[in-house]
């Protein structure tokens, strides 16, 4: 491809409406999701779908729920580039203010070397028609899993450039491993600070976790599981990279710390499929998990993402069988029902279709 293809990438692409396109309402495959809730409970969900599988044809799709989760709009967004770029691998994240980001990751074909973290902005995620900014690239690579926000307000973010065995599509050699964006003004502006190297990782997919003692703890996706790094430097330097005692098979994971300072794991416990997706909780950061609770024991569920409304309730979000079923599901639960290892409260759902093509 030329220079000029992979620049097609990077005009940029805005949050349009739907209004019932065929390419939007007849989808053949459907996956990657992410989850935010908004402060009066609205709930929205990004996945993306397009063509035949992951290509060209990608285009990220948003739908909202205002019963939580009960039932779920039509695809209301969408992020469509035109031509042969394409748009995938969404995240949706309240920043401390309360504004809602959606960003995602825009590239020419399948892959180009380069792509792109691209971010819109909205301030009023609680409506059902919230006005969204315009997109503006951030970053190389890519970005599917959520921003931390330090203790002292800076916020990190998991960006990524895939390692490639092409050597046409491996230009950028000091960008190719699992890096670290910072801002330190609230989004205005973001710079690179350091970067990872965990042996035998596969598409990165990392996520950032502030301990206790102030040091960060990177967890990325390996071939053989979860690997890991730590950084006592604020993320600018990082361990040598090793396997972490997680697990799991080569997917998507999710981990984040909840309002009870406690943390949430959810993955594919004590599997190699994706199968089995359990959340675990961890009082001591990490070092121990209890709790398991299996939101969904079923074949080909994976890439959890998840969110906590502001009385406790976690909703986890995933998918399902991409190209068969093609579903997007959810679970909702408390900290207690992971402890008991069921759903044991009132508003515990599990296997909630969030989105069926």
């Amino acid at each position: 491809m030329s220079q000029a293809d992979k620049d097609l990438s990077l005009i940029p692409a805005p949050v349009n409406e739907a209004h019932g396109e065929a390419k939007y309402t007849e989808r053949r495959w459907q996956g990657i999701p992410g989850i935010e809730c908004a402060a009066n409970g609205r709930l929205w969900a990004a996945f993306y779908s397009g063509g035949d599988n992951e290509g060209p044809d990608n285009f990220v799709a948003l739908v909202t729920s205002m019963d939580d989760g009960r039932t779920w709009s039509d695809i209301r967004y969408v992020v469509d580039p035109p031509g042969e770029v394409r748009a995938y691998d969404p995240c949706l994240w309240h920043d401390p203010s309360g504004k809602l980001w959606l960003f995602w990751a825009q590239c020419y074909t399948w892959y180009d070397g380069r792509c792109g973290v691209w971010a819109a902005v909205c301030s009023d995620s609680g409506s059902a028609n919230p006005v969204w900014s315009e997109p503006r690239r951030i970053a190389d690579g890519i970005m599917m899993n959520k921003p931390t926000v330090l203790a002292g307000g800076q916020w990190l973010l998991p960006t990524a450039v895939w390692a490639c065995n092409d050597s046409e599509l491996n230009r950028l050699p000091d960008e190719r491993f699992s890096n670290v964006l910072l801002s330190a003004d609230n989004g205005a502006s973001f710079e690179k600070i350091g970067c990872a190297d965990i042996p035998n990782r596969h598409f990165d997919e990392h996520m950032l976790i502030e301990r206790n003692d102030g040091s960060l703890w990177m967890l990325v996706r390996a071939f053989y599981g979860i690997g890991e790094s730590e950084s006592f430097d604020g993320g600018r330097t990082w361990s040598a990279g090793k396997q972490s005692s997680l697990g799991g098979p080569s997917s998507r994971f999710f981990i984040r710390r909840l309002q009870s300072e406690r943390l949430l794991l959810v993955n594919h416990y004590q599997f190699r499929g994706r199968s089995h997706l359990t959340a675990m909780l961890s009082d001591d950061d990490g070092r121990s998990w209890h709790g398991k609770l299996v939101l969904d024991p079923r074949s080909d569920v994976s890439y959890p993402d998840g969110a906590q409304s502001a009385d406790g309730r976690i909703y986890i979000i995933y998918d399902r069988e991409r190209t068969q079923a093609k579903e997007i599901l959810m679970a909702v639960f408390t900290e207690e029902d992971v402890l008991a290892g069921g759903c044991v409260t009132e508003h515990a759902r599990l296997q909630v279709i969030v989105n069926k093509a």
